[in-house]
């Protein structure tokens, strides 16, 4: 039981005290960092050892919030903790020179703290409390460097795309929590027929959006803004994961209409954001859009019926893609950039870095005996086993033939070049977190099948998928190092390099009618202010002018009787002015500088206004959680 709540609380309070001192945030992110993973290991080993573990806290009448440990979620559990740790042992070295250090280890922490809750939850209520700080960390780590061009707009959008489709999700919850009759998560799970299908859609809309897929996807490429360490932890094993994780586990009540649905998004998506990524002219957003082809890949599995496929490929990406863009923040660091021309040849100069990232590249594409290998093969045998393998199987081929080209491409780059003079600074605990990562992701894929056993899970035969797979990994690697983007795509370039958008894509669709909406909101507020202060200016004058007519009475009755009372007034004078009126006038000022700071907190600011709300369901959360460990 102390496991559960140290794999949350360990992070948690190490970001709020990393906020609140502000001082050595280093260590306390490693120790925060390294107790959750040490918890989590802990807890997956009593997983192994048999049974499942659960704590109850205090919650909503009727509705107690729980934390459940199953297989399943102390499995993933573990890879986030891995993931986190690794990547702040390199964002040791990334943001050495940051004079916002803290801020920025501080809002990491909380996400990572976030992210444990949102995987242990064991009712929906944790789920959305846990979805909403997720949300905002991942807006204030987009939007860290916020004075730099471009920044804030980046934060927004993101911000923007996922809360629309956020709506899904709470639609969904509510459905199965007024059908089911409590938020208990495995007890919605029961639920069958049209209320099934309507919560599967709605939560696969919701998915969509943290996932990046299609038409969703535009923001995650923009959200490249942030840190390296940031871009590496939110395509890895945490915020894009947050999608798919919440359809592996919901996948068991999904009927067969629902399942279709999430497969045809993530064939969908894999290809299309596998043909952007292929055209890319930046190194870190063809690795974003890589990231919402591989994630099309998991919805894919899940579409078809095989959550664990899925889930192999999630544990497999983490390590791969936190690899990639790691080596790719130390090639921007040596290039000030990761323009394509910017960093052409960067790799010549850190051949070990290189290695990595070709490492990595090689198991996203799906080489053996690396880790991608193993994830892709069950991903095309249950897109080949599936109802709808007519249509998921070629999509699921697709998607790996673009995966393998759009490595190769990165490749290609990073080694054909000329090298430059690099500096040295930081690279110690940069390449000790990648380090980590690589051997991951080289070796993760033998144990998949102790996975496999663990889970009680049965993949279909990999026979063919292995030889098909193997083939459109090599044919894709062998066309994106020989052939041109603009050869090997044709007239498909322009529109993948636009994002395919239609209509003014998502801009169009969604993000200039929200801001748009939002701007006649706030007019109307402003309006309907004004109105309340003219009102409130006429009465209270009003209201005044009879006060004041009162008010001279009285001062003159009074008058009378003061001076009858002076000289007795005068022998208290000192003992009054000193004394009662110091303290009245004391608590006076005290009371209205206390009134000023909390006008602050009244801005109207949406920013401010959630940064409230996600400080207070921390410290909440951490409140909730000591308790048990004390007692």
């Amino acid at each position: 039981m102390t496991m559960l709540a140290l794999i949350i609380l360990a992070p948690l309070l190490a970001g709020l005290a990393a906020l609140v001192l502000r001082r050595a945030p280093e260590a306390i992110a490693l120790a925060g960092a390294g107790l959750g993973f040490v918890a989590a290991m802990a807890l997956l080993a009593g997983i192994v050892s048999g049974g499942t573990m659960q704590l109850v806290l205090p919650g909503l009448p009727q509705m107690p919030l729980r934390l459940v440990a199953t297989p399943l979620t102390a499995v993933i559990s573990a890879m986030v903790a891995t993931v986190a740790a690794c990547v702040l042992i390199y964002a040791v070295g990334y943001m050495r020179s940051d004079p916002e250090k803290p801020r920025f280890f501080g809002i990491l922490l909380l996400f990572v703290a976030a992210m444990q809750a949102l995987v242990l939850a064991g009712d929906w209520i944790t789920v959305l409390a846990a979805w909403e700080l997720i949300g905002f960390s991942s807006y204030l780590l987009i939007g860290f460097w916020h004075g730099r061009d471009g920044v804030p707009g980046a934060a927004m959008r993101a911000f923007l795309y996922t809360r629309s489709a956020d709506l899904g999700l709470y639609l969904g919850i509510f459905v199965l929590i007024g059908w089911a009759g409590t938020s208990e998560i495995s007890a919605t799970l029961d639920i069958t027929g049209t209320p099934a299908l309507v919560a599967g859609l709605l939560l696969l809309v919701g998915a969509m959006g943290k996932s990046a897929q299609v038409p969703l996807q535009d923001w995650l490429q923009r959200a490249m803004a942030g840190p390296t360490p940031v871009s590496a932890l939110l395509h890895s094993a945490t915020l894009v994961a947050a999608g798919a994780i919440l359809l592996i586990r919901v996948a068991p009540m999904l009927p067969s209409v629902a399942l279709l649905a999430v497969g045809l998004v993530g064939g969908i998506t894999a290809v299309v954001t596998g043909l952007i990524a292929l055209a890319e002219r930046d190194l870190k957003r063809l690795l974003a859009a890589s990231t919402s082809s591989q994630y099309g890949l998991m919805l894919l599995a899940i579409g078809a019926g095989v959550p664990v496929a899925a889930l192999l490929h999630l544990i497999a990406h983490a390590a791969i893609k936190s690899t990639l863009f790691l080596g790719a923040g130390v090639f921007q660091h040596d290039r000030d950039s990761t323009d394509m021309e910017a960093v052409a040849g960067a790799g010549r100069t850190r051949p070990l870095i290189l290695a990595a990232f070709g490492l990595a590249g090689l198991a996203l594409a799906g080489i053996p005996p690396l880790a991608g290998f193993f994830s892709k093969d069950a991903i095309l045998a249950a897109a080949l086993a599936a109802p709808g393998a007519i249509w998921l199987a070629p999509l699921a081929l697709a998607g790996t033939v673009l995966t393998g080209a759009y490595m190769a491409r990165a490749l290609r780059v990073l080694w054909r070049g000329e090298a430059q003079p690099v500096s040295g600074k930081g690279m110690g605990w940069m390449s000790a977190g990648i380090a980590v990562l690589t051997a991951l992701a080289a070796g993760l894929g033998f144990a998949f099948a102790p996975l496999e056993h663990l889970l009680g899970a049965e993949l279909p035969p990999e026979g063919a998928a292995m030889i098909l797979g193997l083939a459109a990994a090599l044919s894709g690697l062998v066309l994106g190092w020989f052939v041109a983007p603009s050869r090997l795509m044709g007239p498909v370039l322009p529109m993948a390099q636009r994002g395919f958008a239609v209509a003014g894509g998502m801009d169009g669709l969604v993000l200039r009618p929200a801001l748009a909406v939002a701007a006649t909101c706030e007019g109307f507020e402003r309006r309907l202010l004004a109105a309340q202060l003219g009102l409130v200016r006429v009465l209270g004058l009003g209201t005044a002018s009879r006060a004041e007519r009162s008010d001279n009475r009285l001062y003159a009755a009074t008058l009378q009787v003061g001076r009858m009372n002076l000289r007795l007034g005068n022998g208290a004078e000192t003992t009054d002015t000193h004394g009662i009126d110091g303290l009245i006038f004391g608590l006076v000022a005290r009371t209205i500088a206390a009134g000023r700071r909390l006008r602050l907190l009244q801005s109207g600011l949406i920013h401010r206004e959630l940064a409230l709300t996600v400080m207070g369901i921390a410290v909440i959360a951490a409140v909730l959680l000591t308790v048990p460990i004390l007692s």
